[in-house]
């Protein structure tokens, strides 16, 4: 089915450019993607993910955050919480012309920008972060050397990624404000992190970190050989292969409560809610952090993980 395109509006009501991947038929459910910093909805990456997603079934809504692509706005004038602002737009967006988002999945700074926003997006029930940087402030590192001008002057002009940005004081001062660990430990929905091992852009220690943080049900997928960017075909398809196949059982969960029968000589006794999100399992020991020597293994054509993933 032929993407759908159409703008919706910011916080400030500026138009953001979106794209929405629909499979043929009934989606399964709807996702929603984060771009990496100063990217786009059409980078490679995204557009891959989305793609395999969707031919998994899997609609995909992907979009311009303020200031970038073709979505209105100064990019000088954004930070971090206007990303998470713009999250929290498109999945109200989403909400309003389908079906609110079932999964949240970010790249890079977009990562961080989802693990933020999930608490704002009570239908997502899946988070999945790819080459996330554990805190906000990681992205200034892009422009260390210019920290001290731009506390002075208020804003510079940057060359990042070939291509130049202002970035200003606010932008800086407002990564600070957010202690995304925290968020992360209060996530409660099911988790999912990818990284390479050699990404030298955003380390690996990163995704350590968020590991170490997250409640269970939590896992980690080593994306082993790939670059930052995603830039290899194969390593977006993995993705999306993973992310249908480790979701599906989320979705299946959120089904099955709705769907359960009730009988009145049955009595129900519901788990308490916080139990279900702890950082230890009392029935296995099978998760994985990204420095153990636990292995992955996907078979794509018989669709079945095998994931360390625990539900506590």
């Amino acid at each position: 089915m032929p993407a759908e395109r159409f703008d919706f509006p910011n916080a400030q009501g500026q138009k953001l450019a979106a794209l929405l991947d629909r499979p043929v038929g009934e989606p399964r459910a709807y996702a929603l993607f984060a771009h990496c910093f100063t990217c786009g909805k059409d980078i490679h990456a995204a557009k891959r993910v989305a793609e395999g997603l969707t031919a998994l079934g899997i609609a995909v809504l992907r979009f311009d955050f303020t200031g970038l692509g073709s979505s209105e706005g100064e990019f000088a004038n954004t930070t971090f919480s206007s990303n998470v602002a713009d999250l929290v737009a498109a999945a109200n967006e989403l909400r309003r012309r389908a079906r609110a988002p079932a999964i949240l999945i970010g790249h890079s700074l977009g990562g961080a920008a989802v693990l933020a926003a999930a608490g704002e997006i009570a239908e997502a029930r899946a988070v999945a972060t790819i080459a996330a940087p554990c805190d906000p402030t990681h992205v200034a590192g892009l422009f260390k050397d210019r920290l001290d001008e731009i506390a002075a002057t208020g804003e510079v002009e940057a060359m990042l990624a070939g291509r130049r940005f202002h970035i200003s004081r606010a932008f800086v001062n407002d990564l600070a404000e957010h202690k995304l660990l925290a968020r992360i430990a209060d996530l409660r929905k099911a988790l999912l992190i990818f990284h390479s091992p050699t990404d030298e852009v955003v380390g690996i220690e990163n995704a350590s970190r968020i590991f170490a943080a997250a409640k269970h049900p939590k896992s980690f997928v080593s994306l082993a050989g790939a670059d930052h960017l995603l830039s290899r075909r194969s390593d977006a398809a993995y993705v999306a292969n993973v992310v249908h196949a480790w979701a599906e059982r989320y979705l299946d969960v959120a089904q099955a409560t709705a769907e359960m029968p009730h009988d009145a000589k049955t009595v129900v006794v519901p788990r308490p809610a916080r139990a279900a999100f702890s950082r230890r399992s009392r029935s296995a020991s099978t998760a994985s952090s990204p420095t153990s020597r636990s292995r992955l293994a996907v078979s794509t054509a018989a669709r079945v993980l095998t994931i360390c993933c625990l539900r506590g």
